[in-house]
C-alpha cells in the first residue's frame, strides 16, 4: 500500500517511515503542509498520516484540502494538542482516526491496518461527481439513473475510477481490460471510451472520462470535477444579467 506521512519532525518522520515500511508499505514523507497537499494530489495514497503542527500550511488546513480532493481515502491525524475541541474538530472535518502524541508505534501500525482494511471495503463503491460504480453488484448510476454497460465497458470504467486522478495509458488499459499485448495495433480503447462517453452522456473531450492528449485517459479527482462544474442557474442568471447591463451602459 502507498502511505503518505506529513510530519515536520524529521527524526519522527523517519522513525514512522521505517516502522511502516517494515509492514511492506511504500512510504512518502512530506515535511510541510504545502508539500503534503502536493504529494497527496500526485499519489492519492491509500492512507495519510497527518501531523497538525506543520509549517506553511497547518494540518487542519491540509485536512480540508485533502478532503476536497478525495472524501474517502483514510486520514489518521497525529497531534500533540491535548484539547478535546481540536480532536472533535479534526474528526468533524473528515479525519478517520486520531492519535495523541506521545503514542505507541505498535498501536499506530494496528490502527493503520484497521483503516486500510476499511478502505479496501470502501473501494467496492467508487464515486466521481454524480457517477457511482458498485463493484459488488456490477452496477453504474449517474445522478441516480441506472446506466447499462457491457462487461468490457464496465471493466474500462472500473479501472479508470480505481486510478482516479491519474492518467492511465492505452497500453495499460489494453493489458488490464482486454488482456492484449501492447504490440498489437488496435484502436479498441478509443472505440470503447466513445461507447462509454455516449452512455454516460459525457461527450468528448469528456468531463468524467477525460482525454489526456498523447498519453491516455483519466477520471479527474473530485477537486477538479468541482472546479469544472457549471455555475448554478441562479448564479448564471445573475452573471448574464450583469453582463447585459454592462453592454447597455456602453
Amino acid at each position: 500500500m502507498r502511505l503518505l506521512i506529513a510530519e515536520d519532525d524529521g527524526a519522527l518522520g523517519l522513525f514512522l517511515s521505517r516502522g511502516l515500511e517494515a509492514d511492506g508499505h511504500h512510504v512518502r514523507l512530506a515535511y510541510d503542509g504545502a508539500a503534503a497537499v502536493e504529494a497527496f494530489r500526485e499519489e492519492l495514497p491509500d492512507l495519510t498520516i497527518l501531523d497538525l503542527n506543520l509549517p506553511i500550511k497547518d494540518g487542519e488546513q491540509v485536512l480540508d484540502e485533502l478532503r476536497a480532493m478525495d472524501a474517502d481515502l483514510p486520514v489518521l491525524v497525529l497531534t500533540a494538542r491535548q484539547e478535546v475541541d481540536t480532536r472533535v474538530r479534526c474528526l468533524d472535518r473528515g479525519a478517520d482516526d486520531l492519535m495523541v502524541k506521545p503514542f505507541s508505534l505498535h498501536e499506530l501500525r494496528a490502527r493503520c491496518r484497521a483503516l486500510l482494511r476499511r478502505k479496501r471495503e470502501a473501494r467496492l463503491l467508487l464515486r466521481a461527481g454524480d457517477l457511482e460504480l458498485s463493484r459488488l453488484d456490477h452496477s453504474v448510476h449517474r445522478a441516480g439513473d441506472s446506466i447499462e454497460l457491457t462487461n468490457k465497458e464496465f471493466a474500462l470504467l472500473e479501472h479508470l475510477m480505481l486510478n482516479r486522478g491519474h492518467c492511465v495509458s492505452r497500453v495499460e488499459l489494453l493489458e488490464a481490460v482486454w488482456n492484449m499485448e501492447p504490440a498489437q495495433t488496435t484502436n479498441i480503447v478509443d472505440v470503447y471510451v466513445n461507447y462509454l462517453r455516449r452512455k454516460l452522456k459525457d461527450p468528448a473531450p469528456g468531463r468524467l472520462v477525460r482525454t489526456v492528449r498523447g498519453q491516455g485517459y483519466m477520471v479527474p479527482a473530485e477537486s477538479e470535477l468541482i472546479a469544472q462544474a457549471p455555475p448554478a442557474p441562479a448564479v448564471a442568471a445573475i452573471v448574464m444579467h450583469a453582463a447585459g447591463s454592462a453592454v447597455e451602459a456602453q
